[in-house]
């Protein structure tokens, strides 16, 4: 991965060129941590060799995964960074997925192995955020 600071004033705006077969997910995460990422915007274009995404399923207070197993488009890749109840960075992101027939999946993002780029921008904010578990729900919401 390549990163670039693009700051001007006071908030801190990130450029990550994420390379072929980084596991997006994993690789925005460990960036915020890194660089003490409290609170941010973050959006994203490029492509995946696969990916999966989720529906929330309230009743089951969980995810039901949704595999997308062949090359796609990320047409979108949008959501946030807030701190967690440990500290660490808390990614909420959501993915809308291109396929080779014009079809889209789309979800709350999970994973994805790059395939040839992505290209993220994280647009920090001038407070932190922070996220907050919700036992009712089986999740964790922005606690403003």
């Amino acid at each position: 991965m390549k990163a670039k600071s693009v700051t001007v004033g006071s908030e801190r705006t990130f450029v990550l060129v994420l390379d072929q077969g980084e596991e997006a997910f994993g690789a925005i995460t460990d960036f915020a941590n890194k660089e003490q990422v409290g609170g941010a915007a973050v959006t994203a274009i490029g492509a995946f060799a696969h990916a999966e995404v989720g529906w929330l399923d309230l009743a089951a207070k969980g995810y039901k995964r949704i595999a997308v197993n062949e090359q796609c488009e990320v047409l979108s890749l949008i959501g946030d960074v807030a701190e967690s109840d440990n500290g660490k960075a808390s990614l909420h992101l959501h993915a809308v997925l291109g396929l080779q027939d014009g079809s889209v999946r789309g979800g709350h993002f999970l994973s994805g192995s790059v395939r040839p780029t992505l290209e993220v921008t994280i647009n920090e904010t001038v407070k932190h955020m922070r996220r907050k578990k919700r036992p009712d729900l089986g999740i964790a919401l922005l606690d403003i």
